[in-house]
This record gives C-alpha cells, structure tokens and sequence, in this order.
C-alpha cells in the first residue's frame, strides 16, 4: 500500500498533468449534466454518466503515473526490467 501512496505522490510528466485535468473538467461537466435541476433528455443523461466515468478513469490513470517511469515500467534509475537482472 506505501507503494501505491509513494507512486501518487511523485512528480506528474505534463501530458498526462494536461490530461488529469481534461479528466476533472469531463467529470465535471457529466455531474452537472446527472445533477441539472430541469428534466433532461435520457441521451443526454447517459452521456453525463459516460463522462462522469471516462473523467474519474482518466484523472485517475494520470495521477499515479509518474516521471520514473519508462514506456516498458522500468525505472529511469536502473529499475528492473523483468527478467531478474537489474539494469
């Protein structure tokens, strides 16, 4: 669990800084649209609700990203990629 923790709290690349927050405006907006006090069309409450989730996956996803990580999981500090041997 202290890994998960640890891994939430490193430093965010941009894109995907950018991207977490592209994920709050869109889950945003889906709230806004589940919680509009006049009656809305069905559509358009179910894609409140698609936005709601595709913005909490999205926000999510980005934030336990971090700058240590490579395009295959190794660590930029040697890391270990699999196989047993550190590199």
């Amino acid at each position: 669990m202290s890994k998960i923790l640890d891994r939430i709290k490193a430093p965010t690349p941009k894109f995907f800084k950018v991207l977490r927050n592209i994920g709050l405006i869109m889950a945003g907006v889906g709230t806004v649209l589940l919680t509009a006090p006049v009656s809305l069309p069905a559509v358009v409450v179910t894609v409140g609700g698609y936005l709601v989730t595709a913005g909490g996956v999205a926000t999510a996803v980005s934030q336990i990203t971090n700058i240590a990580d490579d395009a295959i999981g190794e660590s930029k500090e040697g890391g270990n990629d699999g196989d047993g041997n550190s590199s």
